[in-house]
């Protein structure tokens, strides 16, 4: 136990004596703790890659993080732009998976690759400009954002997510 706290402290402990800067414990992230990852309490939003649509500004395949933070508007920022959307023109939340096997590992360095799945994770949002227009924004986003990005994106806009197939339903914590 005394080794436990130890450790804790040393973490706690700015990476120089004399820097007020940020400590190591808010340098990690993800946090883990006892080999399980955690995120913190209130994340400002997660990574995502805008794909494509019809959305004007962004550049297809331009990375970037939605910021969750606001209230009252979705918020998608890269390098290059920043797009804001407010929930309420939103009309549309789609999810969807595309899973693929890892060929090249198991290739690689072992077949047991094979029975791995690697999933990418897709967010359409299909909302109304502010001429009143239809517009259409996919994006790619990080796993560990999917759920909490879903459930922000039904609850603010009021829209229920339709999942594109079977095991992007199954993908939903309930």
């Amino acid at each position: 136990m005394a080794k436990l706290a130890l450790t804790f402290a040393f973490l706690a402990v700015s990476a120089s004596a004399g820097d007020p800067g940020p400590t190591l414990l808010q340098r990690l992230k993800p946090r883990t703790w006892g080999g399980v990852v955690t995120a913190p309490a209130g994340e400002a939003g997660g990574r995502a890659t805008y794909l494509g649509g019809t959305t004007t500004g962004l550049e297809a395949n331009a990375d970037g993080e939605v910021l969750t933070t606001n209230r009252d508007m979705f918020v998608f920022v890269s390098q290059k732009s920043t797009v804001s959307i407010p929930y309420s023109k939103i009309n549309q939340v789609e999810y969807g998976q595309e899973v693929g096997r890892r060929v090249v590992l198991a290739y690689v360095v072992s077949p047991l690759f094979l029975l791995l799945k690697a999933r990418k994770h897709f967010i359409t949002l299909e909302y109304r400009d502010e001429s009143d227009a239809q517009q259409t924004m996919v994006l790619r986003v990080d796993k560990l954002f999917v759920r909490p990005a879903l459930a922000i994106l039904e609850a603010r806009t009021g829209c229920s997510v339709r999942y594109q197939d079977e095991d992007a339903r199954k993908f939903r914590r309930d």
